[in-house]
């Protein structure tokens, strides 16, 4: 009985305490992963290293309990603890225990307090947003196909660019080998222009042009693939409800078409009686 309450409230949002349970959560993982920001700052951490420890270690506690109470509740609890959602909720807890026994930074490579930050993909746990999220794999899913082809043909555009500039502007003004001037036309582009290499000649200076135009061609692209994809998966499922609603307003005036016979049979028994 227990269980099965909690499982309602943990795994369900239906209820007003599922609700309430994922709001509760939601904000807990924003608060924490803002406090591992603030954290980050190396002035906020000298000055308020102490409270901010202290409301880590809360938040912790916090997640472990929920932690324990989504094995303790889930149906399949080995597929849970195996799952990429349950990875992520214990990879989620880990990091504040491991300061215990690592005082910095591991093998000065990773600082353990970055690593709370995978809290971040527990919002998609929250069942609205994993049905988001589970819309977006299969938009993207579908789209797959174009976006290689596209992204083909942009690599094939970068490599075409990237050579003319080579041999236009050449060695002299700072495109000094192909390589170089792939990685200019790639970075003009996407419209980010460092600034490190800039053409002189006023082909070159046209061809930058095209390049940057062509650049806000590109980010419009995938976006309406992925777009047309939700909007496609959408009206399917649009069609599917309406096909549901159609079979389930069949089987109702069936039954009835049922009930109404069984009443004028009965009326007919009864009158057969008299």
């Amino acid at each position: 009985m227990i269980r099965s309450k909690l499982r309602e409230i943990i795994f369900g949002y239906r209820t007003n305490a599922g609700k309430i349970f994922d709001i509760v959560l939601l904000a807990a993982i924003l608060i924490s992963v803002f406090l591992v920001i603030l954290d980050s700052d190396k002035e906020i951490h000298q000055k308020y290293g102490e409270p901010l420890m202290i409301l880590e270690w809360v938040f912790t506690i916090f997640f472990t309990i929920e932690y324990v109470l989504r094995i303790y509740s889930s149906r399949k609890r080995k597929k849970y603890i195996f799952s990429t959602m349950g990875i992520i909720d214990l990879l989620s807890i880990i990091p504040t225990y491991l300061t215990l026994f690592f005082a910095g930074p591991i093998g000065h490579l990773i600082d353990i307090r970055v690593m709370r930050l995978i809290r971040i993909f527990r919002i998609f746990q929250l069942t609205p947003y994993l049905r988001s999220g589970h819309r977006m794999q299969i938009a993207l899913r579908s789209s797959r196909p174009k976006i290689i082809v596209f992204i083909l043909y942009i690599s094939l555009v970068v490599v075409v660019l990237g050579t003319l500039m080579y041999i236009v502007e050449g060695q002299k003004n700072g495109f000094e080998s192909i390589a170089d001037s792939i990685y200019w036309s790639v970075v003009t582009l996407t419209t980010v222009g460092y600034g490190d290499v800039v053409p002189t000649t006023a082909l070159g200076k046209t061809i930058s042009v095209l390049i940057m135009l062509l650049g806000y061609a590109i980010i419009a692209v995938p976006t309406g693939i992925v777009s047309a994809e939700f909007a496609k998966n959408d009206k399917e499922q649009l069609k599917n409800q309406g096909e549901i609603m159609e079979k389930e307003n069949q089987i109702i005036s069936k039954e009835n078409e049922i009930l109404q016979k069984l009443h004028s049979l009965e009326k007919k028994i009864n009158k057969l009686r008299n």
